[in-house]
């Protein structure tokens, strides 16, 4: 079993950058891989970052590449979101995961979900 709780969303104006924490507790944390998902009003879920099990290689959704790295720390069991150039599309509430080593990209993959922290950008 894995606990995940998100923090670090808000009000951004378009162009700038928040970074967003997602505390793990429970099993190692460094046997899932972790990722970071969102979901507008109205939209489905859709998968942001994501970080392998090993840590090895991270990926993104191409709407952020360039724009937002996913990092961990495993000494403090956190996964992070950096968020630059923020755009008003990218206002949602977004959503830490956490799955076993065959998780990739879709929701269903992940067993373990965050609370989800809002994060709004301003035009």
């Amino acid at each position: 079993q894995v606990q995940l709780v998100e923090s670090g969303g808000g009000l951004v104006q378009a162009g700038g950058s928040l970074r967003l924490s997602c505390a793990a507790s429970g099993r190692t944390f460094s046997d899932y891989t972790m990722a970071w998902f969102r979901q507008a009003p109205g939209k489905e879920r859709e998968f942001v970052a994501g970080r392998s099990w090993n840590g090895i290689s991270t990926y993104y959704q191409d709407s952020v590449k360039g724009r937002f790295t996913i990092s961990s720390d495993n000494a403090k069991n956190t996964v992070y979101l950096q968020m630059n150039s923020l755009k008003p599309e990218d206002t949602a509430v977004y959503y830490c995961a956490a799955g076993d080593i065959r998780a990739r990209d879709r929701a269903y993959e992940f067993n373990w979900w965050g609370q989800g922290t809002q994060v709004t950008v301003s035009s």
